[in-house]
């Protein structure tokens, strides 16, 4: 098992804002459990050490929030961070109020986690190991699980795996298939990073599948905006102005992550197909119409597939799939109101 311990912490005193229990009243679980379960593209029982988070007002219901491949655990800020990667979304009186449910969330796994045999993770092995935490903590069912992107993703894995474990869905940017324009811009990244594996280059080749990446997360508008300039001459050759950008997002990427878990977790993307017929979930979906990674088409689909009931809210942005992470001002009432509609059952 992993060294890591657990810890359960009150978090620092502030002033309440808009809720009715202080940040003192507020605890926090960042550690490891081991669980069991058996691979989708395994042949045994996997022992798996989760890292997670818990966080939230004690003994209030628990609402699983997952992000999109390069996410963690730290949702929010807490004692020991400053920031987490939703923490506009995620907080004490936020649309994710911490005064009124818990938050669970996992490092995403990958092959390696799950054992030698084991090749490639899928959208339902992170839904297992989610649903085996859920029986670990004593939770016995969840308020809601929020997915954005890949989170969505298994969101789905989950509702139509364990549907005795939640009360609603709430899926932003994310479908029951990958588009497969979209499958083949990753497989595309994928291979830039292999190439750089095999030639000995491999934080330049991850650097330009994060540059490729990026330019399939972003939306046309905000690029036509940004970057509208005209080149300038340096070093002997032209440079755009996107260049910069991408550049700047591809050298940050290298500093925070590994090639062979981008390769795992960019496979699992493509891997993901789950039967929405499967989900009887009352379920929202949110869409932009700028995500070209997850067109609305594919929601609308989604939508009408569904086993149970299922709302789509449209939500514009120039800023494509990165929307969900953009538009926070726009989502934290549709988040409030999805919540809200599944409150209650305790």
């Amino acid at each position: 098992m992993s060294a890591e311990p657990l810890t359960v912490i009150s978090l620092p005193e502030t002033a309440c804002v808009a809720a009715p229990r202080c940040a003192a009243d507020l605890t926090e679980q960042r550690g490891v459990r081991r669980v069991s379960f058996v691979p989708k593209y395994g042949s045994e029982t996997a022992n798996v050490d989760v890292r997670y988070l818990w966080c939230g007002a004690p003994h209030a219901p628990t609402v699983i929030v997952q992000g999109g491949i390069s996410a963690d655990r730290d949702v929010c800020a807490g004692r020991d961070r400053a920031t987490g990667w939703w923490q506009e979304l995620v907080g004490q009186g936020a649309a994710i109020d911490l005064a009124e449910c818990r938050v669970l969330s996992i490092d995403w796994l990958v092959p390696g986690d799950l054992g030698d045999d084991v090749a490639s993770v899928s959208s339902e092995d992170q839904a297992s190991a989610l649903a085996a935490l859920v029986d670990e903590l004593g939770i016995g069912r969840v308020q809601a699980f929020v997915g954005s992107s890949y989170g969505a993703m298994t969101g789905l894995a989950f509702a139509a795996a364990h549907p005795d474990k939640l009360r609603s869905l709430v899926l932003l940017a994310g479908a029951h298939r990958p588009h497969p324009l979209s499958t083949a811009q990753r497989s595309v990244q994928r291979g830039i990073v292999r190439l750089g594996i095999e030639s000995g280059r491999v934080d330049e080749a991850l650097a330009l599948a994060r540059q490729l990446a990026m330019t399939t997360y972003r939306g046309s508008e905000e690029f036509s905006r940004r970057f509208a300039a005209g080149p300038e001459l340096r070093d002997g050759r032209f440079h755009f102005p996107v260049e910069d950008y991408l550049e700047h997002a591809g050298r940050r990427f290298v500093e925070r992550f590994d090639p062979s878990r981008f390769l795992a977790l960019s496979e699992s993307i493509d891997l993901h197909d789950i039967s929405p017929e499967r989900v009887s979930a009352p379920t929202t979906l949110v869409g932009f119409p700028s995500d070209r990674l997850v067109p609305l088409s594919d929601l609308c689909e989604l939508q009408r597939r569904l086993g149970g009931t299922a709302t789509l809210e449209v939500v514009d942005s120039p800023y494509g799939h990165d929307a969900f992470l953009k538009e926070t001002v726009q989502l934290a009432p549709v988040l409030r109101h999805a919540l809200n509609d599944c409150r209650g059952d305790r």
